[in-house]
Order: structure tokens, then sequence, then C-alpha cells
């Protein structure tokens, strides 16, 4: 068996598309659009990562997607925890879970979808503002 892919509903592509790539960092790979079905298919990847992808499924007919959180967490890791962070604080992304640990952090898509963010390697040394961050609703 070989990894192939997450998939995740997203209700705006647009939206997903500027969280996921121009706040995450992740490159699209491929696009598929099914204008039978009513439905677009965007595959993600991190950059030098392709094997491990994200689909965006967008679904051209309006429907309501709720309890994000039951599907778990997409997790990738990172080089530096808080310099990503800070990038996506930056980029008004609300850090969830801030990385208190230098390890370990987590955001939500538009879509209510938790991203899980690790260090590459052994923890960086807690620093501040970060060790004393609160956590920010529900990761």
């Amino acid at each position: 068996m070989k990894y192939l892919h997450t998939m995740v509903r997203v209700t705006d592509l647009e939206e997903s598309l500027d969280f996921y790539c121009n706040h995450l960092g992740l490159v699209e790979l491929r696009r598929k659009e099914a204008p039978q079905g009513r439905f677009t298919l965007i595959f993600l990847a991190a950059p030098g990562n392709e094997d491990a992808q994200v689909e965006l499924t967008y679904n051209w007919d309006p429907e309501e997607y709720s309890g994000g959180r039951n599907f778990g967490h997409l997790a990738y890791s990172v080089e530096n925890i808080y310099q990503a962070c800070q990038k996506l604080m930056d980029g008004g992304v609300t850090i969830n879970r801030p990385p208190r640990d230098g390890y370990m952090a987590f955001v939500r898509s538009p879509d209510g979808i938790s991203v899980e963010l690790l260090q590459q390697g052994d923890a960086l040394p807690p620093m501040e503002p970060w060790a004393s961050m609160e956590n920010s609703g529900i990761w």
C-alpha cells in the first residue's frame, strides 16, 4: 500500500486556496474540473514532499459542512515552529494552540479543519510570546 492523499471538502475555493497555499505554503500540483459531477478537485502538497497530498474537494452546488473537528487533523513538520506561526499570524490566521512547548501548534482552515504544525527534530527552547500565549477556540 501507498499513501495517496487526504480529502477535505471546502465551501469557498478561493479562501481555502489562500489559506493552504499563501499562508501554509502548500503548492498546487494538479486540478480537475468535473462539470458532469459539478465539482472541482485540487491536489496540494508541501514543496519537496509531493507524496503527501491534500485533495481539496469543492462541490459547485452549495452544501453546509459541519463537524470539521471530527475529521481529525492534517499534520506538517516545519523548520522553525515559531517562524511558521508568526508568518501565519501576520497573515491573519489565528493560532488556536500556540507552540508553548517549542514543538507543536494547531491552526484551523476556513472550513474548520485542524492543521497541526510540528517542529522538525527536537523542540525549540520555549520563548515569548509563545510560552505564555493562551489557547484560542478549539483545535
